[in-house]
Parts: structure tokens; C-alpha cells; sequence
């Protein structure tokens, strides 16, 4: 990979206290109580690096939202959403516009057997709604099944498919969603001492839930093909080969979720690819385009894109397929085989992170495992190897949560920024990242885990 070479950042303290003025006098920030909070006023961004006002740079281990595949201001994204904005800046859906079919025929062409259909929306939740809502028209039924480790958006549907806590205060009880557990060996709710137990009990699980459901009453089952917010936990091999059976048997849309596993971000095209799965439904956002513009769509198969032949699709999006999203999806994804961005995200995954990551939880007691393949691991964080408790509880805030604060205000001294979901960070930089930034990230790792030590028992 061509090493990126960001800008030195330009120190100007005053404007810096202008942009945070203005954000807390009128910007209402997502999942934040607003009082509570102190964001950081960016300054710019470049490849794997942002920087602040007061000339602080850091390298971005978040990825955005874990969006940026590519990194920041691609300048061959950039001058395509440029161009099209010059061309076409705008225009609506039920028109063919040359950026529109060319992203789906891109993306088609990459998608796994026959999701040749692309239905574009502008971002990931809404493509989880219309996913939703395709397989319960085509099949007729309501019920849909997620798992509890899970994350989905948050809109309607989403948020209630959604198995983590943010679920909570939007529960609704008419929603027509059934959880259940989906296969975690290193946290296994089925007592497993192996992959290939986890796999079968997961399995039977998942057949004892349908059972008592009523297999005809379900419509969809959704599954993030690898889970991200919940743990970036890789299924054990045979399990997802095992649901699309189960679906099969019953007439359940299959429904995989790669809204953050998809467009490199495991080192394939899509992380199906690495099971050799095809679902009815695949849901994808985020490094379709680096979220340089937003959007998301849905990736659908032959046979639900035939119930909507001489039937309409009750829904839509004012601006589904906008001109500059659909722009920014056609670069980036010439940039990804370009620029070889996937091999260099496996690349990366097998010979750095992968090894680098391992080598740091054999020397800290704070990491009890270490998952994750690509630019897309997973660090669980532990007070005990031995017992495995979490090095903070299952949603924890406040004092409760102190460990977790401590380590990621260490991280961002060494000049890394974190992600961090409860007792767990996510190592997810830019899939482009090079060796030299990602043993850079390693050692900022290294120092803030000495910090988090310093929790265990």
C-alpha cells in the first residue's frame, strides 16, 4: 500500500472553541446524554489519521463508525463526487441515472450468488427496515428472529432487532421480534468446551426456539454474518451453513447483515464470502463508499425480487440511490480493487494485527481473548483470565465503568482513538491501513493496556 502522508495539523485554538461552542449550543448528539458529554472538535482528517485544533493527531482505530475502509479524503472519491456534483447533483429515484446503475451493477457483480437486485437506501438501519419488510411480504408472515449479541440501527424495526441494551427503551412488545443466542464459544451459553459443540448446540438452540414458535409463523432470520458493536465474534464453521439449512426447511428468509462486516473490512469482498453462505437478503452500508456520502441498500435474490415483479414494493426512499452516495460507492469500489484494499486487509489481519494483537494478550492480564480477521478484531477485556469476568459489567456507566474510561483515556494520550463498547475495544482502522500505522496503533495498544492491568485481580 502507498503509505499515506496526512497534513500537519494547523494549530488554531480559537477556532477550535468556536466549533465546540456552536456544537453544544445546537447540535443534539445520537446514544449521548447531552450534558454529560465533551466532544472533540475536529480539525481535519486524512487516510488513518484526524487531528484537533490544538494540533493533537490521532490515529483512527473507530474507522468513523467502523465506515472508513478506505481511510479519509480519498482523493479519488473526493474528485468523483466532485465530478458528479458538477454533472448531476441530485435526482430522483424512479429515474435510471447512469451513477445509480452502475453502483448496483457494481455491487451486484460482488455480491454472493444470486443477489443481483439492489435496493438503495441512505444507510444502514432503513436497509434493515426494507429488509425486513420484503421477507414479511413475500412470505406472509410477521415474526422475525435476531440474536441477543446483535446490532442493528436504530430506527423502528432495527432498534428492536437489535439484541444490546440500547434496545431497551425502545422495546415494543407488538414488534414481532424473538431473540435468541447465537454461537460465542469464548462466553458460550451452551456449556461448549469446542467450536464444533458450540456450532451443534448453537444449532439445536436455534430448532428449539422455532419449535416453540411456530417455524410457519417466522418470516426472517437475521444474523450479522460476523457481529460487530456486539464482539466481532467469527462463527465456528458449519453454523451459518447450518441456518441457511434450518431457513430452507422451514421457508425462512435467510437475512445476513453486513453493514459493518461488508466491502473489505474482513479481507473479502463481503464476509460471506469466507463461509461460502448465500442469504435471501444481505444488508450493506458504511464501506460501500466510506460513508464519504451517505448510503446503504439491500442486496436481494432472484426469487423475493420476483414477488415484486407485477406487485409494487410498498416502500421507498425520497433520496434511495442519490446521484453523489452512488458517485462515491462507484469510486470507492474501483479504488478497493485499484489499490488491492481487501489483500491489504487481509494482509494486514494475518501478519500484524492478527499476531501483534495475540502477542499483547499473552503479555496483559487484562485481555482474556483476543477474535477478529482483516481490519476487524476484538479485544475482550477481563479482571480475570481464569474466571473470564469482565473487566467492567454488562453496561456498565459511570464508576462502574471506570476501568474502561482509564483505558481509553490512555489509548488517546498515546495518540490513538478507541473503540470502546463495555469490557471490550475493537482494533477496525482503515482496511488500507499500512504496516507501519498498524504497529503504530499496537504500541499505543500496548501502553493503555498497562493501564487496564492495573484493574485485574
Amino acid at each position: 500500500m502507498t503509505p499515506h502522508a496526512p497534513h500537519a495539523p494547523h494549530v488554531d485554538p480559537a477556532a477550535g472553541a468556536a466549533v465546540k461552542a456552536a456544537d453544544r449550543a445546537h447540535v443534539f448528539h445520537s446514544w449521548s446524554a447531552q450534558g454529560l458529554i465533551d466532544p472533540l472538535a475536529v480539525a481535519g482528517a486524512e487516510g488513518a489519521y484526524f487531528w484537533d485544533y490544538d494540533g493533537n493527531r490521532y490515529l483512527d482505530f473507530t474507522s468513523g463508525l467502523v465506515y472508513t475502509n478506505i481511510g479519509y479524503q480519498h482523493p479519488t472519491v473526493v474528485a468523483a463526487i466532485q465530478e458528479q456534483a458538477g454533472k448531476l447533483a441530485t435526482f430522483a429515484p424512479a429515474f435510471a441515472i447512469e451513477a445509480r446503475s452502475e453502483a448496483a451493477r457494481l455491487i451486484a457483480e460482488r455480491t454472493p450468488g444470486d443477489l443481483d437486485k439492489i435496493f438503495f437506501t441512505n444507510g444502514g438501519a432503513e436497509a434493515v427496515e426494507n429488509a425486513v419488510r420484503m421477507a414479511r411480504l413475500h412470505t406472509g408472515r410477521t415474526k422475525v428472529l435476531s440474536a441477543y449479541r446483535s446490532y442493528h440501527g436504530a430506527t423502528s424495526t432495527a432498534i428492536n432487532l437489535t439484541g444490546d441494551p440500547r434496545r431497551w427503551p425502545s422495546d415494543n412488545g407488538s414488534a414481532g421480534v424473538v431473540r435468541f443466542w447465537a454461537p460465542f464459544l469464548y462466553r458460550s451459553p451452551f456449556h461448549a468446551g469446542t467450536e464444533a459443540e458450540e456450532c451443534a448446540r448453537a444449532l439445536q438452540h436455534l430448532e428449539d426456539t422455532l419449535a416453540f414458535e411456530g417455524p410457519g409463523t417466522i418470516a426472517a432470520i437475521i444474523l450479522e454474518t460476523i457481529p460487530g458493536t456486539a464482539g466481532i465474534m467469527t462463527p465456528p464453521p458449519g453454523y451459518l451453513a447450518g441456518v441457511r439449512e434450518i431457513c430452507d426447511r422451514y421457508g425462512i428468509v435467510f437475512v445476513l447483515d453486513e453493514v459493518m462486516a461488508g466491502f473489505g473490512r474482513t479481507g473479502k469482498w463481503f464476509a460471506a464470502d469466507h463461509f461460502d453462505v448465500v442469504p435471501d437478503l444481505m444488508t450493506f452500508a458504511k464501506g460501500v463508499n466510506s460513508g464519504y456520502v451517505p448510503l446503504g441498500g439491500v442486496a436481494i435474490s432472484a426469487e423475493i425480487a420476483a414477488t415484486f415483479e407485477t406487485r409494487a414494493y410498498p416502500g421507498g426512499l425520497t433520496y434511495s440511490g442519490h446521484p453523489l452516495a452512488c458517485a462515491a460507492a462507484v469510486a470507492t469500489i474501483h479504488v478497493m480493487e485499484d489499490e488491492k484494499v481487501i489483500e491489504n486487509a487481509a494482509h494486514i489481519g494475518e501478519t500484524v494485527l492478527g499476531p501483534g494483537l495475540r502477542e499483547l494478550a499473552e503479555r496483559h492480564p487484562s485481555v482474556g481473548e483476543v477474535r477478529g480477521l482483516g481490519a476487524f478484531w476484538a479485544l475482550d477485556l477481563v479482571r480475570n483470565k481464569e474466571t473470564r469476568e469482565p473487566l467492567v459489567p454488562y453496561n456498565a456507566t459511570g464508576e462502574a465503568n471506570a476501568p474502561m474510561a482509564a483505558f481509553g483515556a490512555a489509548a488517546k494520550k498515546n495518540g490513538l482513538w478507541p473503540f470502546i463498547n463495555m469490557n471490550r475495544t475493537h482494533a477496525v482502522p482503515a482496511c488500507n491501513i499500512t504496516e507501519a500505522e498498524a504497529k503504530e496503533g499496537l504500541a499505543a495498544l500496548d501502553a493503555a493496556l498497562s493501564v487496564a492491568d492495573e484493574h485485574t485481580a
